[in-house]
């Protein structure tokens, strides 16, 4: 079975964080057509505005806007400078809705801000890049931060650690939604040291 994942896009988020999975979601597309299986994955870029541009300038154009998006089988968020998402009301609604009738949940670095923000995560055990450890902590009291860990499995929700984690994480997803063989394929393919 295909899913959908929605891969949200802002201003001012890290690139890689979204770029990362994006890439290993799609090279699995590719490893599994190879293999004359069906590609588990249709990833799509979504965002508020038509076009946005992460940190360090990089223009991103999507290929759609998150009110177009009704449904989706996974929906990741990616980290960054997330003040602006966070305090964006309509957006927050909007993401939880979607996140609610998701199968997975899933975030780099400090896009799990952005999933408490929501009320996506409320007392979970999450994580996100060690810099932001102590203000997750203290910003969400509530939540079970984990140190050294690149990435969190809480069923519902997935978190990780920062920036390059994401990689890791999208190579967790595809080994948790579609085999362990095939994430170890796409990590071949990608020249990635992953450690399962």
């Amino acid at each position: 079975m295909s899913r959908s994942v929605a891969i949200l896009a802002f201003d001012q988020m890290e690139a890689l964080d979204f770029v990362g999975p994006f890439e290993g979601l799609s090279t699995a597309n590719r490893m599994a057509f190879r293999q004359g299986r069906e590609q588990p994955f249709e990833a799509m870029s979504v965002v508020v505005t038509s076009r946005m541009t992460a940190r360090a300038g990089l223009s991103i154009l999507v290929d759609r806007q998150l009110r177009e998006v009704h449904e989706a089988n996974v929906v990741l968020v990616p980290g960054g400078v997330t003040g602006d998402v966070e305090s964006n009301e309509w957006l927050m609604s909007r993401l939880a809705s979607v996140a609610s009738n998701a199968e997975l949940v899933a975030s780099v670095c400090t896009g799990v801000f952005v999933l408490a923000a929501a009320g996506v995560v409320t007392t979970e055990e999450v994580t996100t890049h060690w810099e932001d450890l102590d203000e997750l902590s203290t910003k969400f009291p509530d939540l079970r931060v984990r140190r050294d860990v690149r990435w969190v499995d809480q069923g519902h929700v997935v978190t990780s650690a920062g920036i390059s984690a994401g990689i890791d994480i999208s190579l967790y997803l595809v080994q948790r939604l579609a085999s362990l063989e095939l994430a170890e394929a796409t990590a071949r393919q990608m020249d990635y040291d992953w450690r399962h």
